[in-house]
């Protein structure tokens, strides 16, 4: 019964793919398709040729998921009952199965056009000018509403007709969620055959961090600092999802994330606006291409505009009270870099701005993204966001609600319905039709835009989902950017493992593992992501030598677990003891108190350490965690976030030292919980802890703990080690249209090959406003074999310089300031000063 196993579903059609495994112990992971539902099973029990597996699932989790299956050479029967679906009667055979959406090869084709050339920005206004004349109000209104592919959601329930009746009478623009090739070319089909006009849809979907291919989770990825391999991730995945017929991509996530115990920290870039600023723009570039009417391409939709997160307290959807000169400074530049890239769609954030949520703020949508940046793309509602500003208080019901979204100059509702009032609130004059039209109009060009006008099927392409679907491309550079994005954080010699030093004692829920995607992901080959286990055998390590023990669950115990977990650590010459988060436990909606390591694993790593063998820790997680008894009770830790589809095989590259990490941390670990939120680049207090007067009482501290992160950000160790050298400026003065060159040698002083990536923070010594101890303006990434060594410059020009305050706006003050170079933002070397001029009062003179 080893390997892969399938079968079809006649009533709902759906496929169902099995794999089995057995180390130790039997493990069955399965998905679902065309709803990409992974399917787990941590209890499994066989006895002949019977097998039985117990799980659960994240939207029902008080009901049991429970299969069972009887084999018979290379076929099975059995029975799969699944929370919300209901039990369906199993017969499959071994393998991966047919393609499922195979008739739809032939009539999808039949249905497209060639030669659709791409219209010109003045031959769309033209269009939409003329279809909009011809359009009834309610017409338009339709326009800006979303429905949900089916009337099942993982979500909070929504009351609407059936999406088969929205779409025919035209009041629905777009649709959220249709996974399925076969439901997106029947919903195309509705739109294009009864509805009004004839208007075909958009379709949207969360595209995060991969397709079907899944790369590292993004907060992994950013610590790759690799603009080309993120770029390349994000390209990947529009050309797979939008072979599926996906449009729009409900990504990137760009909001600056500094509070750990936030769950959907995973989906950004981390703590630093002008590293977020450079990820940002290169997703754009990836989803978007060159042209978005390239059929493989998405639009990109930034999110969630502004200041998401800063939830209170790591709160999902809490309150944000910050000040105009955090939003501009801190979580603005993202937004700013991706709109300069050409962004096509924006999406609110839940939270509240000045005590107005966002969905309603004719500041910050209005006046901010609209008026002061330029943007003129379709700005969309977060799921449900429109009727919360009802529920915030801020509105007496979803009709004020709904006029207060639009007065904001919001476009599209994301599947609920409050903009049904829209027809009514004009009648009454509370809202201008010419409001609707302005809506109506930026979704209208993104139609043209893509093609879709024209050619209402181009991006239904069977043939290329089998063709782009989990390829050996997409998944070679998903391990390629995997590799890239794990960090060392401590190393006192074990690493890396040696191929042929004895036995290696793999301990720990996340040993043999398939949880490795990460949330946020809908892919179809889940099952077929490569554990550690697997990776590590792939090395050429023999099983005789690879004792393995799961010990633990995630979070709860398993009986015998640690006893067994002893046994194979006592036979072992090295321990890697694999422990993190589940996938759900980081995410949206996944907010945790205290975000360290669960209790069940913590007991477990207290039991096998004690066996005094050499100890390496393999993290699996979506968010940093605090590490201070891991980091003075084992040898070695190795950070490997949520890797992705190839995840077992880029860990077991980086153990056995087949690739010398590189990652840099782009959020800070903290030392303990109360830390929280911690991040480099804040600001001094007016009593700073500094060298000297660390036992003073009247200073900023804590009488329990230091201020410091256990790991700051651009922290990452190598089997190598770097030195930096040399710093030298080629001036001490500089005006507005100066700049001055950094220059340094960087050395590899180790005996490998490997690469540093040196950075450049700058401090504002003094300004209007109080400026952060230092921020990130510039870090080169630079491959150095032993013993050789390069120069690296820097360029500071005015913009690194440039800063908002409520007094003069965006500007660089004239005065002192000071840059580090280093390789993390703790590691730096001595401050070089240099001055900014006055250009009114140099010399006493104007300067020209």
């Amino acid at each position: 019964m080893i390997g892969n196993w399938h079968c079809i579903i006649d009533k709902p059609r759906m496929k169902i793919q099995f794999k089995i495994s057995k180390k130790a112990d039997y493990t069955l992971d399965a998905v679902m398709e065309p709803l990409p539902v992974p399917l787990s099973f941590p209890d499994v029990t066989v006895q002949g040729s019977q097998l039985r597996g117990l799980g659960k699932v994240f939207w029902k989790p008080d009901e049991d998921l429970s299969v069972q299956l009887s084999f018979d050479g290379d076929s099975f029967t059995g029975e799969l009952r699944i929370p919300s679906f209901g039990s369906f009667p199993l017969q499959g055979e071994r393998g991966r199965g047919p393609y499922l959406a195979q008739s739809l090869l032939e009539g999808a084709a039949e249905h497209r056009k060639s030669g659709v050339r791409e219209r010109t920005d003045e031959e769309i206004a033209e269009a939409v000018e003329a279809l909009l004349a011809d359009m009834s109000l309610e017409e338009k209104v339709g326009q800006m509403c979303q429905c949900q592919a089916s009337n099942f959601s993982f979500g909070n329930a929504v009351e609407s007709d059936p999406p088969e009746k929205l779409i025919a009478e035209g009041r629905a623009g777009s649709v959220l969620g249709a996974f399925d090739i076969t439901r997106v070319f029947e919903l195309q089909r509705i739109a294009v055959e009864q509805s009004p006009h004839g208007i075909p849809l958009l379709f949207h979907a969360d595209v995060i961090h991969g397709s079907q291919t899944i790369f590292p989770i993004p907060l992994a990825w950013s610590c790759s600092w690799d603009m080309e391999a993120i770029q390349e991730a994000c390209a990947i995945a529009a050309k797979e999802a939008s072979a599926s017929g996906t449009i729009f991509n409900h990504g990137p996530m760009i909001d600056i994330t500094r509070d750990a115990r936030w769950g959907r920290v995973s989906e950004g870039a981390g703590e630093d606006p002008f590293l977020g600023a450079l990820i940002a723009k290169a997703q754009v570039a990836g989803y978007q291409g060159a042209s978005l009417h390239n059929e493989e391409t998405l639009v990109a939709c930034l999110k969630h505009f502004i200041a998401y997160g800063a939830a209170e307290a790591g709160r999902d959807y809490n309150s944000v009270d910050i000040s105009e000169g955090t939003l501009r400074n801190v979580y603005l530049p993202p937004f700013k870099a991706a709109l300069e890239a050409g962004a096509d769609s924006v999406m609110n954030a839940f939270n509240i701005y000045q005590g107005v949520p966002v969905a309603a703020n004719m500041f910050v949508l209005k006046e901010l993204l609209r008026e002061e940046l330029g943007f003129d793309g379709i700005l969309i509602s977060d799921y449900g966001s429109v009727d919360e500003i009802r529920i915030h208080g801020h509105a007496k019901d979803t009709k004020e609600a709904a006029l207060k979204a639009v007065h904001a100059t919001m476009d599209i509702e994301m599947v609920t319905r409050a903009f049904d009032h829209l027809p009514a609130l004009v009648k009454e004059g509370k809202v201008s039709e010419r409001q609707i039209d302005d809506a109506v109009r930026r979704i209208l060009y993104v139609k043209y835009k893509t093609g879709i006008m024209d050619d209402p099927y181009r991006y239904i392409r069977p043939e290329k989902e089998i063709e782009y679907h989990f390829n050996e491309a997409h998944l070679q550079a998903s391990l390629e950017l995997a590799r890239k994005s794990a960090v060392l954080l401590k190393n006192d010699g074990v690493l890396p493992l040696a191929k042929d030093a004895g036995k290696i004692a793999l301990i720990g829920p996340f040993a043999d593992s398939k949880d490795l995607l990460g949330p946020w992901q809908f892919s179809r080959y889940g099952h077929e992501t490569v554990t550690l286990y697997e990776g590590l055998l792939e090395k050429g390590i023999p099983a005789e030598r690879l004792l393995y023990a799961q010990g633990s669950g995630v979070n709860k115990a398993i009986d015998g677990g640690i006893e067994a977990a002893i046994l194979q650590a006592r036979e072992a010459d090295i321990v890697v003891l694999a422990l993190g988060e589940s996938s759900d436990m980081s995410g949206e909606a996944a907010s945790r108190m205290d975000v360290v390591i669960p209790e069940a694993q913590q007991r477990l790593a207290e039991a096998v350490i004690a066996e005094g063998k050499p100890t390496v820790l393999v993290l699996t997680n979506g968010r940093p965690l605090v590490l201070d008894w891991y980091d003075r009770h084992v040898d070695a830790i190795l950070e490997t976030w949520f890797l992705g589809s190839q995840a077992g095989h880029a860990i077991a590259d980086v153990l056995t030292g087949d690739y010398n990490p590189s990652g840099k941390l782009t959020m800070s670990f903290p030392a303990r919980i109360g830390q929280v939120p911690v991040y480099y680049n804040s600001f001094n207090t007016g009593r700073p802890v500094t060298d000297t007067n660390g036992k003073d009482k009247f200073i900023s501290k804590y009488l329990d703990g230091p201020n410091d992160p256990l790991y700051p950000f651009g922290y990452g160790l190598s089997y190598t080690t770097f030195d930096i050298s040399a710093i030298t400026l080629d001036r001490r003065e500089m005006t507005a249209d100066d700049t001055i060159t950094v220059t340094l040698k960087v050395t590899n002083t180790g005996g490998v090959s490997g690469e540093e990536t040196v950075q450049m923070y700058i401090q504002d010594c003094c300004g209007s406003i109080v400026r952060p101890v230092k921020e990130l303006k510039g870090f080169r990434k630079v491959w150095l074999e032993p013993g050789e060594s390069r120069e690296v410059t820097f360029t500071i020009k005015v913009e690194a310089l440039t800063f908002w305050s409520p007094a003069s706006g965006y500007a660089a003050e004239p005065g002192t300031f000071k840059v580090y170079i280093g390789s993390s933002s703790r590691d730096l070397s001595d401050g070089i000063e240099f001055e900014l001029l006055d250009e009114l009062n140099h010399n006493g003179e104007e300067l020209n």
